[in-house]
């Protein structure tokens, strides 16, 4: 079909070109703008242009005007569409509006649809005994099923994804070329006859076929053990989540002695939050957390009494809960009938493993049986982790169906540049123009499989969006594995401080434009003087911040060992009160000794380890299996009493004033109850939030406060610092769109970056001016 041509003649056109962008790949956005022009009478065609969906459309002006408004409004719900543009053109109208062929383009504009959970339409379909695809594991239309995780390259076609390869019967070609029905260009549909299966694998031998495999892996759980379960973006390590031994067991080989393992609960026909309720208690906020189409990991708190082992988040007061979001998973909880533990198949602080092969080589030891399928995974992501706080959703952690998530900048980029991220909850960020594009969760990166599966998604972002990146950026720190990988690259790489990075993310979620005050609080971060910080009030804006406070530092002792040894937090605090406290972990007393003559020590500001020092001198623990484990516990032991203490703010450097924490801790210290102490010690840091807001309102003006950093993780500290904020008249902004925690440093530091960006192009201009 010819090309429209442009018609700015008349304004009562018969005829438009409509360019749309926004999220209209993946969603069956293409059937839905036939379907419309057919209820308007209009004749044309549409097509995908890389990130970007082209229509011509001729007909009455009337109905014109009415097609082009009911593009956004009557979208289908998955569809985030935006117009472009709207251009008078005339276009050939052969009485038919046709489907064409996708065309390259540019991809820069994409915005990927993400993985989604199984419909309502596909699940009664697959309970329907008549249907063609009852009780099938990878049942999906235009409306769910993978999407990033089988793209190859854009444009979201057939063959640009893993289902390339498997050939359409001639059943699902009829569904799929059908305008009418629901699958019409679905991308990955398949049925029994033509697409993914799935057979189990154990120590007896092989099961073939989707039925037999599913109820000898329902029976394997029944005997409580462990089953490696190819998703959607991953392979999960799944048990019966109510057996004791089964989760000790789970933990003892996978070498995770504490940290809390995500369950995943049945949705029974009657009543879809009947087990979710038996287990946790939810607000409407959180309700709808769990049924969103992302399925997210959503943290709650915990029944008493709830029918679970308690090994699955032992000395918390949450448990993290999903609901199935996969045609297999839910056949498997149907078949099953109760919870099961669904956490990450990886080497702890891995990224999660997406291929058989590395499941069984890497996790023999941990699991007895694996249940494969043959649809290949492109592109690993993890499950989303979402906490309520403060009345609104806030991402812990992006993965399946949350990324690769698309943020705007405030400023253009000079070049495309790639962001790095941190050491600890790693994603990578590519900005180019006035967009970011964050990655999904990747991990720790302190192994030589998060390095690569790091340089992969690098590299898988640029080719996707067909940008290559000529500068980097990264953490200031020098032992971040990130700035080490930017370092051996050919780019130029500029280095950002990591809370700057933080407060810079805050203000480019919101579209800051004023002068912000930010907390930026969490364990670790290298600060403009080469101390550490991790307690800092800083006051601005991207690419101008400026430390207007801090927290009494901490000479520590134990290098890297202190984020995971709390002991040597609480003995750092003693001695630095003047205390004669001798640890069981130092009974040489050496570790005094080098502190006493601050050999191998350092200074931190970070509000973190007091969190870990609390905990320690609580009795609460004393080495950490994984990262926040100290203040998770102090959070759930805290009661519900309101006790403060008053921590001073001392101006001793007139550029940054000093808060001391030694009334805190002496109170911790103290007589009283270990939930009255830990409470306090929440309430305390809360009002020293507000203090410090006051003395940056009478000095600056500051009105508006933020609060970021893994600190703010922390439901009960933040809940009060933002009720004590507001009541004293301040405006609150928290994260919504990407963590609080590292994981949203890579699209802080693109923030940074294009704020520098522009500054150095007025102070260009202004020397040119001046010339």
């Amino acid at each position: 079909m010819p090309a429209p041509s442009p018609d700015h003649s008349a304004p009562q056109h018969r005829g438009a070109l409509i360019v749309v962008e926004g999220r209209v790949q993946g969603v069956g956005f293409r059937p839905f703008i036939r379907r419309l022009a057919a209820a308007h009478g209009l004749g044309g065609w549409v097509r995908n242009r890389a990130g970007q969906v082209e229509i011509a459309a001729s007909g009455e002006a009337p109905a014109l005007e009415r097609f082009v408004r009911d593009i956004v409004t009557r979208a289908p719900p998955l569809a985030r569409p935006r117009i472009r543009e709207v251009v008078p053109a005339f276009v050939e109208d052969e009485g038919r509006f046709d489907i064409l062929p996708s065309e390259a383009g540019d991809p820069r504009d994409a915005e990927l649809s993400p993985d989604l959970f199984v419909c309502d339409d596909c699940l009664a379909e697959m309970a329907d005994s008549a249907a063609r695809r009852y009780r099938y594991p990878f049942i999906n239309c235009t409306q769910c099923g993978p999407r990033y995780t089988i793209i190859r390259a854009l444009p979201y076609d057939r063959a640009n994804t893993t289902m390339a390869s498997f050939a359409l019967c001639p059943e699902c070609r009829a569904q799929y070329d059908d305008p009418a029905d629901r699958r019409h260009h679905a991308q990955p549909l398949a049925c029994p006859a033509c697409g993914p299966s799935l057979w189990f694998r154990d120590a007896a031998g092989e099961v073939h076929g989707n039925e037999a495999s599913i109820a000898v892996c329902v029976g394997a759980l029944h005997a409580g053990r462990t089953v490696a379960v190819k998703g959607i973006g991953g392979y999960h390590l799944i048990c019966d989540a109510a057996s004791e031994a089964a989760v000790l067991r789970l933990r003892a080989r996978k070498r995770r002695p504490a940290k809390p393992l995500a369950v995943m609960v049945p949705m029974p026909a009657q009543d879809a939050l009947e087990w979710a309720r038996r287990l946790a208690s939810f607000d409407t906020v959180e309700e709808a957390q769990l049924r969103d189409p992302v399925r997210p990991i959503v943290l709650l708190r915990r029944r008493n009494g709830a029918p679970l082992a308690d090994a699955v988040a032992p000395g918390l007061s949450e448990l993290g809960l999903m609901l199935p979001y996969s045609p297999l998973h839910h056949l498997l909880l149907q078949a099953f009938a109760r919870p099961v533990v669904a956490t990450s198949a990886n080497i702890s602080g891995e990224p999660v493993l997406t291929e058989g092969a590395h499941v069984e080589a890497r996790l023999a030891a941990c699991c007895d049986a694996y249940l494969h399928h043959d649809r290949p995974i492109h592109r690993p992501a993890d499950d989303p982790v979402v906490r309520v706080i403060a009345g609104r959703a806030r991402p812990i952690r992006l993965g399946r169906g949350t990324a690769p998530l698309s943020l705007g900048l405030p400023f253009p980029l000079r070049d495309p540049v790639l962001a790095c991220g941190g050491q600890m909850r790693a994603t990578v960020a590519l900005g180019y123009g006035r967009r970011a594009v964050v990655s999904p969760h990747i991990g720790d990166l302190g192994s030589v499989r998060a390095a690569r599966v790091f340089e992969d998604v690098a590299e898988g972002l640029q080719q996707l969006y067909g940008v290559r990146a000529g500068r980097i950026v990264c953490d200031a720190h020098p032992g971040f594995s990130s700035r080490t990988w930017a370092r051996q690259r050919r780019q130029p790489v500029d280095l950002v401080q990591h809370h700057c990075a933080h407060a810079s993310a805050l203000c480019g979620e919101h579209e800051v434009i004023a002068p912000l005050l930010v907390f930026a609080w969490d364990g670790v971060g290298l600060g403009a003087d080469g101390a550490l910080w991790g307690g800092e009030a800083l006051y601005g804006l991207p690419g101008r911040w400026r430390r207007l406070g801090s927290f009494r530092p901490l000479r520590l002792i134990g290098g890297d060992a202190v984020s995971h040894q709390p002991w040597r937090s609480a003995a750092a605090v003693c001695w630095a009160l003047g205390l004669a406290r001798k640890p069981p972990q130092d009974a040489s007393g050496l570790a005094r000794q080098a502190w006493d003559r601050r050999l191998g020590t350092h200074e931190s500001s970070a509000v973190g380890r007091l969190f870990d020092a609390a905990a320690a001198l609580l009795g609460l623990i004393e080495t950490a299996s994984y990262d926040g484990e100290a203040p998770a516990l102090l959070e759930a032991a805290a009661d519900d009493t309101g006790d403060r203490v008053a921590l001073p703010i001392v101006d001793g450097n007139a550029d940054c004033w000093s808060v001391d924490w030694a009334p805190l801790m002496r109170a911790v210290l103290g007589p009283g109850a270990i939930g009255r102490k830990a409470a306090l010690f929440h309430s305390s840091l809360a009002a020293s939030i507000l203090d410090q807001a006051r003395v940056a309102r009478g000095r600056f003006g500051a009105q508006r406060v933020g609060l970021s950093g893994g600190v703010f993780q922390n439901r009960r500290l933040t809940e009060e610092a933002v009720e004590l904020l507001k009541d004293d008249g301040f405006e609150v902004l928290l994260h919504e769109r990407v963590p609080c925690n590292d994981g949203g440093l890579s699209y802080g530091q693109l923030v940074e970056r294009a704020a520098q960006d522009e500054i150095e192009h007025l102070v260009r201009t202004e020397a040119g001016h001046a010339a």
